[in-house]
């Protein structure tokens, strides 16, 4: 009789070779197409965003048709150009920086429900346009509450960061109760201005803290414009630290990130950002929370791919509801920040009893 232990041992020993190098090729194969299909997700959800932010001008009480905006001296013309197409844009830049706001904080504190208003940058913005409301400042111009509410916003940011640094290091849970405590407190302090301000200025102050894009100067879009882009260049270069702080600060360490460093530019950046928009739109919730969440659930938690999709998304949204805040109630218009408050209420929920089932934080 023949051993058939040889035999088998001859064709284990034929088949091994065979097999080993056709691991990495599958592996390779399985990765591409992921890729290609997040390339195109991304480039379809940029397309969308583009087409519903390019529509939104000639949307409104009154559809305004091509022909009249292509008309020298036509009124719906000087209507497109001088009032829509400037508040679409600074729509689109709010939306996009309070969603890249929204992104970083939820990758800085591992929760998807961190906001850009979590470290209280615009609980201070609020306080100091509603001490500049209260005092009764006309000289300034409109220059006042955008002066005011970046001082504000610093004045958080500074508190935040010092309550942090007594601490030793930058913690992310003692920046986060630090954020938080100034959050309650300045609120607290708009609240008590509010009451002892007169009708008149108690009314401009809940005007301002509902968020709204009326009255927002055509020579501030230049400023927000390149904050928001600068902001947003910053943040995309710091995606794969981004990664890596997700997956935690000790995995993040041990390959190579300065993760003290690196959440102080996180920390300023996204303040300033969050201050500049709120300081000229007042607070619009639910942007930072709704966007980034939306985002990641489509294309996955690379902030190499979300980066470019929030920044799009969340300003196409943020048009969007600029827009239905203008259709609604026409010729009455609401407050942005009640569309936005409507919304996100109920997308908060979703998240948060979706985090709960799933057991997971990103």
């Amino acid at each position: 009789m023949t051993n058939p232990a040889p035999n088998q041992a001859n064709q284990a020993s034929k088949q091994a070779p065979k097999q080993a190098p056709n691991q990495a090729p599958n592996q390779s194969s399985n990765q591409a197409p992921k890729k290609a299909s997040k390339g195109l997700k991304l480039t379809g959800l940029i397309v969308l965003a583009l087409i519903a932010v390019a529509l939104c001008p000639f949307l409104g009480a009154e559809l305004i048709p091509l022909k009249a905006i292509m008309t020298p001296g036509h009124p719906e013309a000087e209507v497109f150009w001088a009032l829509r197409v400037p508040r679409t844009i600074a729509a689109f830049l709010a939306g996009s920086g309070l969603a890249l706001g929204g992104m970083v904080f939820q990758a800085l504190f591992r929760n998807p429900l961190a906001t850009p208003y979590t470290l209280g940058v615009a609980s201070g913005a609020s306080l100091g346009a509603s001490v500049y409301f209260w005092l009764g400042i006309s000289f300034l111009g409109g220059i006042g509450p955008l002066g005011a509410s970046l001082l504000g916003a610093g004045l958080s940011m500074a508190l935040v960061f010092l309550a942090t640094r007594s601490q030793g290091g930058l913690s992310t849970p003692v920046m986060l109760l630090a954020g938080v405590i100034v959050n309650f407190f300045f609120s607290s302090l708009v609240l008590f201005i509010q009451y002892l301000s007169s009708a008149s200025d108690s009314l401009r102050i809940i005007g301002w803290l509902m968020g709204s894009l009326v009255g927002l100067e055509t020579a501030r879009l230049a400023d927000l414009g390149f904050i928001v882009l600068t902001g947003g260049i910053v943040i995309r270069s710091l995606a794969p630290e981004i990664d890596l702080l997700v997956s935690g600060e000790e995995i993040a360490a041990s390959r190579g990130v300065e993760v003290a460093r690196t959440k102080l530019i996180i920390f300023i950046v996204a303040s300033i950002m969050v201050g500049a928009i709120v300081s000229l739109t007042g607070p619009i919730g639910f942007v930072g929370l709704m966007v980034p969440q939306a985002a990641r659930w489509v294309l996955g938690w690379s902030h190499r791919i979300l980066t470019v999709a929030v920044f799009f998304l969340g300003g196409a949204y943020l048009a969007a509801a600029d827009l239905l805040a203008r259709v609604i109630l026409a010729p009455a218009e609401i407050p942005i920040g009640v569309i936005t408050a409507l919304a996100g209420g109920p997308f908060f929920l979703f998240t948060l009893f979706s985090v709960r089932r799933k057991g997971q934080l990103l």
